[in-house]
């Protein structure tokens, strides 16, 4: 069973490397959105695959490093993408939870979901 718990940060980047003109390539902000998804099986005693509180305590320190900063000045987030913010946050939680994937909004339309780097 899959269960996914959602995020949300705020912060500003600009992305270096789109082709001259892009608008992306200037700064601005998105009021990002993150659901971290754990995959296993249900704990008969408790009746959950993981608790909630889990996923959110494994979550903060990353928070706490994206919300309200400049993401171009977070170490590894030189091209801050959302496919490069997926894989990063990926790489910070892999080993801490049991993680089936990563889904990261930067609009209400517009967003990524990455699975890990084996798929």
């Amino acid at each position: 069973m899959e269960v996914f718990r959602e995020f949300t940060f705020e912060a500003a980047h600009r992305l270096p490397n789109v082709p001259a003109g892009h608008k992306c390539a200037r700064l601005h902000g998105h009021s990002f959105r993150v659901e971290v998804h754990v995959e296993g099986d249900v704990d008969p005693g408790t009746g959950m695959v993981i608790d909630f509180a889990e996923i959110k305590a494994a979550f903060a320190p990353l928070h706490e490093r994206l919300d309200h900063h400049y993401l171009n000045e977070v170490d590894g987030l030189e091209n801050p993408t959302s496919e490069n913010l997926a894989r990063w946050i990926w790489d910070r939680l892999d080993g801490a939870i049991p993680l089936s994937g990563v889904v990261v909004r930067e609009t209400c339309t517009s967003g990524v979901a990455y699975r890990g780097p084996n798929r």
